[in-house]
């Protein structure tokens, strides 16, 4: 049966009936100007360079959460987020705590780097002759950007750093690759630079050492980050904490401090909550690289408490997303890139990843309060089950 639609909490119609989406679909067009399509896959041809031994598609459920409002230094208005899950719970817990936010102002988002990086190994004899190549790599760093940066008309080389261990040297190819995830652009450029190096030196080397910690969880990334690192902050008043979070924002304040105490006893990176759901269920609808939720869902969060509400804070330091390139390619994941006005523009890949951190404490945020007011498991057993 079909839900009522409370406008006053959710202006996206609610319910699971067929009338239901196309309600939906109808909220698009009037509220978005957006007149949403159920493609077709891509051709087969057209899948080169995205997967190999194609044999059809799988289709995953796909929701629309929002409006969320956004300011930031790329991402500016409000947006309809669209996300592919197949847990319930997880579209209307965001879309909650992205409707507390828009009654408080929304979410103020602010991009403050972009560099994703190869680290080749050379490996040595001796400490002498690892000690002979680092003066060499100094002496020529012109040279070794120079024959990198050939590679690339999209991306840039920011810097090329050194790190040595043992009888080893480690460098650190650093790009700024634009539009594009960037991970192809990494490897190419580095591996031309390298390939100059050995030429020029006769020393070998490893393409990948894991400094990098591509598609892994690390305290590199953790500081460094691998992409696009973005802050998020919101500010909630206690009226709307209570009314529409359905938690006391003094208790919630009061208890949290043991979060972030038994995540560092548990060994674990960052102290978000569920980071990676957020992040899992935007690349599947937007056509990322889904693995890299490894090392992306890294994340800082904090909360501070003001006269008239809670304050929030998430940082991402590792996002490894694109616009261009890879599963943006496929035809439902472009249209959903346009939904959001990310098919297009300079910075597009800068302003997707302001409305994926976003989208992201929207979700931390109600998830968090839904463990404070003890609703967590009630919300599961009306949406997370048939």
């Amino acid at each position: 049966m079909s839900e009522n639609n409370n406008e006053k909490r959710n202006r996206i119609p609610r319910g699971y009936t067929a009338e239901d989406t196309q309600r939906r679909l109808d909220w698009l067009k009037n509220e978005k100007d957006f007149d949403f399509k159920d493609l077709p896959g891509n051709n087969p041809e057209d899948l080169k360079g995205i997967i190999e031994n194609h044999i059809g598609y799988m289709k995953i459920p796909m929701s629309i959460v929002g409006p969320a409002l956004i300011k930031g230094n790329y991402a500016n208005g409000n947006f309809s987020i669209p996300l592919c899950t197949i847990e319930g719970t997880l579209a209307a817990s965001m879309n909650r705590g992205l409707y507390a936010s828009s009654l408080c102002g929304g979410i103020n988002v602010k991009h403050f780097r972009q560099e994703l990086s190869r680290a080749p190994i050379f490996i040595f004899d001796d400490i002498n002759q690892s000690q002979e190549f680092q003066v060499w790599i100094n002496e020529h760093m012109d040279d070794i950007i120079k024959a990198a940066q050939s590679t690339t008309k999209h991306g840039k080389i920011i810097r090329i750093d050194q790190y040595t261990m043992q009888n080893y040297v480690l460098l650190d190819f650093i790009l700024d690759t634009g539009n594009a995830a960037g991970q192809n652009m990494v490897t190419l450029a580095a591996n031309v630079a390298c390939d100059y190096i050995k030429q020029h030196t006769n020393h070998s080397f490893f393409l990948e050492s894991n400094l990098n910690s591509d598609k892994k969880a690390s305290s590199r990334n953790m500081i460094l980050g691998r992409g696009h690192g973005v802050i998020a902050e919101t500010m909630i008043t206690k009226s709307v904490m209570t009314r529409v979070l359905n938690v006391d924002p003094e208790f919630l304040y009061d208890s949290f401090n043991y979060f972030p105490i038994v995540s560092a006893m548990a060994g674990t990176k960052g102290n978000g909550l569920h980071i990676s759901n957020a992040l899992t269920s935007i690349y599947l609808a937007t056509g990322q690289d889904t693995a890299c939720v490894a090392e992306n869902s890294l994340g800082h969060f904090n909360i501070d408490k003001k006269d008239d509400g809670l304050v929030f804070r998430l940082t991402l330091p590792s996002l490894t997303v694109g616009t261009v390139g890879g599963g943006t390619r496929l035809n439902q994941q472009q249209q959903n890139l346009k939904l959001l006005g990310c098919d297009t523009g300079e910075n597009s890949s800068r302003k997707l990843a302001e409305i994926i951190a976003a989208a992201t404490i929207g979700l931390e945020i109600s998830l968090l309060s839904a463990i404070a007011s003890h609703t967590w498991t009630s919300a599961h057993m009306k949406y997370g089950r048939k």
